[in-house]
């Protein structure tokens, strides 16, 4: 892109705004060489990576990406055989921790972040070379005792000399005999050396070494010639310690040029890492999404923000190449029509330098290969040019190079001159562009330009709406609807006496006045075609809750009568068991009393037995009462066969024909029950052709084992999609018309891959999130086709 461009558009501000959110001087770098590509490819890996990041912030936010530093400079340093310094150490260390922390985030997470993961392949692992540092290299700074067996020693040396020289020092203060000399019963330093502070006129009585004097010149401080060979013996272990720890920063320096190579790579890698993140805040500030890429040039943006305006924004809808390729705005000045122009500008770089739109999700761009820009003001009085000689200037170098896949914004067409030939220039500018196919957006006063886009093909009219009562713009863009200047409107509110606006309408021809009333009528008939597309919205999407909601109802209803039918069946099996228990029981007290009595009898323990019996099966018919159905009981039932049970108002197939009892096992959905063949019904249907007597075999035996859900918690993403494949098949040979696959909620990375398998599977209708009461975010309900 021409740099005159990206000044005139701001895009350098807008890399500020980015710069802001990079956290390391890499990130920062880039952000500053950052600049619009035209290559596809490249800008949809740009804008994944963006992607991935906002995901990161939203789904991650607490992962540690951070507290790294930039060591270039110290791997230069090292790489040339110079020592580092123990702060220098220190932040090879740190920034060797966060590689490894980042290295181990990015690598469980390579699922989610497959962009990113890629980074953390180039982040060396170099875990001896961080502890060594670590363990030799104190927070503050100083080198640990523990860093050489050799240091350790020395330093336990120093110690003891250093206490042997404060012990005989402070037998000295202590002493009658010197403490009239001394000045205060002190024990000091001067130069690396233990002294005492000696009164100048006792200077005699102490004898030693003078190593410094008060300001005041009173006090000497002298050290006494009883420690001169132990603070000797110091000083030498003092240099003998600093060789040491030279010694442990050229080993670690050493090891740090050794590795100098891996360092620099994952610096790269940590730059474009801090880089991509840096554009992730950017979007997420201004809260914007990733646009939807075309091949050819266009435009459609929806809802679009310029990124610069601050405040309450009114968002404008910009719409290029698909309907027209010419869009003329015109309105009154401070209405906006620059704002609009820029907006399609700025967004269009930041598009296509990787960056997120604040705009509505779903805006659609195509590739500009060029854009080009004729926008303000830019008389020169150094080159005696004028602001109509500099726009033309620019209009010539447009001209000559803008193509198909160009992009040209001009504010302003044609002014700066006489209005009649600036008009007619405007004309002559547009017609050029437009036959060369050029994607041109041009502001406007002119009144011919609104006429010109009237009388030609893929060159649409549009306004900046101007509320004429409130005398103020409203800044929005309106497509398909020229402007007007409100000349008349505005002197009448401001008041201007109303003969003399009349007046001024009289000037103008009758033609003028034709299409003054013409634009009136137009732009009514849009406000009326606004407001009922607006209603429509609303009603359909009124209408799309509706749906969800009945659908939901639906599902729940299905539920529920399931839960009814396995409760009742349930009921009826253990009603079923107390009344064979007690006709058990009636039996065996019948056989008791027909071994003990007399025949006479007997018939009387019948009777009393059929009368339980009589009773008991009142109960049972009173529990469960009988549905009187219409139609006659089905004869020859075979296994597999649809039936209609009456009494529970569902279908099911036989399991088994009817036994010597008339009773028929039936799976209705889920549940096995056993049913008196009377209480059945056969379901008339054409007879299947041939071939379809296994399928319904095989329907039936899935009808018996399928559940209306499935529980993948706890299984891998590859080893879940293989259970949900064999589970849409069986729930598809079963009938079942809907059913929920929990996966849990944890990490989301289950429910993405099988929201992933089930876009476009054959067997999906659709698919949606379960809701409260469902399951939440654990639960995805799939409609099946």
């Amino acid at each position: 892109m021409d740099n005159k461009t990206l000044l005139r558009l701001e895009y350098n501000k807008v890399k500020e705004q980015l710069a802001v959110f990079a956290g390391s001087p890499l990130g920062k770098e880039r952000v500053k060489e950052l600049a619009p590509v035209d290559d596809l490819g490249t800008i949809l890996r740009w804008q994944a990576e963006t992607s991935e990041g906002r995901e990161l912030l939203r789904l991650d936010p607490t992962a540690e990406i951070g507290g790294w530093h930039d060591i270039r400079q110290q791997l230069q340093r090292a790489g040339r055989g110079a020592l580092l310094e123990p702060e220098e150490l220190t932040a090879v260390a740190d920034t060797l921790r966060a590689c490894r922390v980042i290295k181990k985030f990015l690598t469980e997470k390579r699922d989610r972040y497959p962009l990113l993961s890629e980074l953390g392949v180039s982040l060396a692992s170099l875990p001896d070379l961080e502890n060594k540092i670590k363990q030799a290299v104190l927070p503050g700074g100083e080198i640990a005792d523990g860093a050489s067996s050799v240091l350790a020693q020395i330093r336990r040396k120093l110690l003891n000399a250093q206490a042997q020289i404060k012990e005989h020092l402070e037998h000295v203060i202590r002493s009658p005999d010197y403490q009239k000399y001394l000045q205060d019963p002190i024990v000091t330093v001067r130069e690396g050396r233990y002294v005492v502070p000696v009164k100048i006129e006792y200077r005699g009585q102490v004898p030693g070494i003078v190593h410094d004097q008060s300001a005041s010149g009173a006090t000497l401080f002298i050290e006494p010639m009883a420690v001169v060979d132990k603070n000797n013996e110091l000083r030498r272990l003092m240099v003998a310690e600093r060789q040491e720890v030279m010694k442990i920063l050229a080993d670690l320096s050493e090891r740090v040029a050794r590795n100098a190579e891996d360092l620099s790579i994952s610096m790269e890698a940590l730059g474009e890492l801090d880089f991509i993140m840096a554009k992730a805040g950017y979007s997420q500030k201004l809260n914007a999404w990733a646009p939807v890429f075309e091949g050819e040039a266009s435009m459609n943006i929806r809802q679009g923000r310029h990124p610069l305006l601050k405040g309450e924004v009114v968002p404008v809808d910009l719409r290029l190449g698909e309907d027209f390729d010419t869009l003329v705005i015109t309105g009154p000045n401070t209405g906006g029509k620059t704002v609009a122009l820029k907006t399609a500008g700025i967004l269009v770089l930041m598009a296509q330098s990787g960056l997120h739109l604040p705009a509505e999700d779903g805006s659609k761009l195509g590739i500009f290969q060029q854009v080009f820009t004729d926008i303000g003001d830019e008389q020169s009085i150094e080159q005696s040019l004028s602001t109509f000689s500099s726009h033309i200037i620019n209009i010539v170098e447009i001209v000559c190079k803008a193509g198909r896949d160009s992009l040209v914004l001009l504010d302003e067409l044609g002014a700066g001159t006489d209005p009649t030939e600036g008009a007619a220039l405007a004309q002559s500018i547009l017609e050029k562009l437009h036959s060369s196919g050029v994607k041109t957006v041009a502001t406007t006063h002119y009144s011919e330009l609104k006429n010109f886009a009237y009388t030609r093909d893929r060159v649409e009219n549009a306004s900046v709406e101007f509320d004429t009562i409130t005398l103020r713009p409203n800044y929005r863009l309106l497509i398909g609807r020229p402007g007007r200047s409100n000349a008349f409107e505005i002197a009448t509110r401001l008041g201007l006496p109303g003969d003399l606006v009349e007046r001024a309408r009289g000037f103008l021809t009758s033609e003028q006045v034709q299409i003054d009333d013409l634009m009136r009528n137009l732009e009514k008939a849009q406000r009326e075609v606004e407001a009922e597309r607006e209603e429509a919205v609303q009603l359909t999407e009124k209408a799309r809750h509706l749906k969800d909601k009945y659908e939901k109802l639906e599902f729940d209803i299905a539920q529920k009568r399931e839960s009814i039918l396995a409760k009742a069946g349930e009921e009826a099996r253990v009603l079923v068991k107390a009344a064979r228990l007690e006709a058990d029981s009636a039996v065996k007290e019948l056989r008791v009393k027909l071994a003990r009595e007399a025949a006479h009898v007997r018939e009387s323990a019948i009777q009393e037995a059929r009368e339980k019996l009589a009773k008991l099966q009142k109960k049972v018919n009173e529990a469960v009462p009988e549905k009187v159905a219409a139609g006659q009981a089905p004869g020859n039932l075979q296994s597999g066969e649809e039936v209609y049970l009456p009494k529970f108002n569902q279908k099911g197939f036989v399991l088994t024909p009817p036994d010597t009892d008339g009773e028929v096992h039936v799976q209705v959905g889920v549940i096995k029950i056993s049913v008196p063949l009377k209480e059945l019904r056969r379901v008339e249907r054409s007879r299947p052709a041939g071939g379809q007597s296994e399928a319904a075999g095989l329907a039936l035996n899935k009808a018996r084992e399928v559940s209306f859900e499935l529980d993948l918690r706890g299984l891998y993403a590859d080893d879940a999609l293989l259970e949900v494949e064999k589970y849409l098949d069986d729930a598809y040979l079963a009938g079942l018309p809907k059913v929920r696959l929990i996966h849990g909620k944890g990490t989301g990375s289950l429910r993405m891959a099988i929201h992933r398998y089930l876009n476009g599977h054959r067997r999906v209708k659709s698919f949606r999130l379960g809701e409260q009461g469902e399951g939440g975010f654990g639960v995805t309900v799939v409609d099946l086709a």
